[in-house]
């Protein structure tokens, strides 16, 4: 990385709340990791974060992923009173079409675009848009900001960026459910009852054919066997269905691969794989962060066992797993897939900034709203959205 170069302290004036009382901030920006680590792991651990924000996490981003010549742009917004930090703001700035944008550091491996957050007070719009002007101050100068798949909380906290006034809702959900009580009769609980049936149901129809286990990869080579069957799985089904994947570039493969062989020492990064006899017939891919399990990639073979689902099955066992530990979140990533209405997870929309600072920026911000029309257009037409989609899988098999 670049040697550290900071921006001073820029002090905002204090606004007035709505509550009356002064809301003021001051912001620092870090374009390297070594000045910002002690923070950001201070703030991973005693505040409110989700695992795509874990520090590990976002410096392999930043190592294997970022495009050439991007930018790194940490954001440290502090309390302009104390100077007691408020929260960090992972960005970078790249080059596209002739312009500059600053996005989320996300570079595709992160569904949730959401700050460390030092502590759990209250946001405002007001107090968010403070904030964010602080953070504006000391960014390099830019065409547009585009940030995608922002979560309206943090642990139950307000998500400042979800308030901001430049801020809108995007076509894209996330779904999730809180779970408690008992691991054993979790399922049952907390799921909806047809899910709990077929559950069973699969669970009994695996164990006749060899014993049903849940395998945690906890050795290098139990990782490395079991995220290139995972990588075999998802791709092979990804081909069939005609549907694009990340894990089709070797970059994203390495960064994966790498960081679940690192997430070995605190268990954050885990694979599991549904095994029948010897037989693998899924793998999953996971994050596990403050109390919640975030499933990110799943590999099955589908057509291994007739009239059982390796997939439910193994998401059903993951969180009785999960329950288990400790875990009380689920976290079944962003997407509208059917499967987790099936399993009785609730859904709530992402936010999205998507702001042009210069007339550069105005064009391809406009195309980008414009695009998201047309989707959300194409959505609320089933037959429309039908024909569409297979248009789509038609090409990516020719492309295959």
């Amino acid at each position: 990385m670049a040697p550290v170069t900071e921006a001073p302290d820029v002090p905002v004036l204090p606004r007035t709340g709505g509550t009356g009382t002064a809301v003021g901030y001051s912001a620092r920006l870090h374009t390297s990791f070594d000045s910002v680590k002690p923070l950001w792991l201070r703030l991973e651990e005693t505040g409110l974060c989700t695992g795509h924000q874990a520090f590990a996490w976002v410096e392999g981003i930043a190592k294997r992923l970022m495009p050439k010549g991007a930018e790194l742009l940490v954001v440290e917004v502090n309390d302009a009173a104390t100077g007691a930090p408020i929260m960090l703001l992972p960005l970078m700035r790249r080059r596209a079409l002739g312009h500059y944008v600053i996005e989320w550091l996300s570079c595709g491996v992160c569904d949730y675009s959401a700050p460390l957050l030092a502590d759990a007070r209250p946001w405002t719009r007001q107090s968010a848009d403070a904030a964010w002007a602080a953070a504006r101050a000391v960014l390099p100068p830019t065409d547009r900001f585009h940030v995608a798949g922002i979560p309206q909380q943090v642990h139950g906290v307000a998500n400042p960026l979800a308030l901001l006034s430049v801020a809108r809702d995007s076509i894209q959900i996330a779904s999730g459910l809180a779970m408690d009580g008992d691991p054993e009769t979790l399922i049952k609980r907390i799921c909806k009852s047809s899910f709990s049936k077929n559950f069973h149901k699969h669970c009994r129809r695996f164990e006749q054919l060899g014993g049903l286990a849940l395998v945690q990869a906890d050795t290098p080579d139990m990782v490395e066997k079991q995220f290139a069957t995972l990588l075999e799985l998802r791709l092979n089904r990804f081909r069939e269905l005609g549907r694009f994947d990340l894990l089709t570039q070797a970059p994203v493969v390495e960064f994966y691969r790498n960081a679940a062989l690192d997430g070995l020492s605190d268990g954050s990064v885990r694979l599991f794989g549904l095994r029948v006899g010897q037989n693998y017939l899924a793998v999953i891919y996971v994050l596990v962060m403050k109390g919640t399990l975030h499933a990110l990639l799943l590999g099955i073979d589908q057509d291994a066992v007739a009239n059982a689902s390796p997939g439910l099955t193994t998401v059903g066992k993951l969180m009785m797993w999960a329950r288990a530990q400790g875990l009380d979140y689920f976290d079944l990533s962003v997407g509208s897939q059917g499967y987790k209405q099936h399993i009785g997870a609730s859904s709530s929309v992402l936010a999205e900034l998507c702001h042009a600072m210069t007339l550069k920026g105005r064009g391809s911000t406009a195309y980008i709203k414009l695009r998201g029309k047309t989707e959300l257009f194409i959505r609320s037409k089933p037959g429309l959205y039908k024909a569409a989609h297979g248009v789509m899988r038609r090409l990516r098999r020719l492309k295959s």
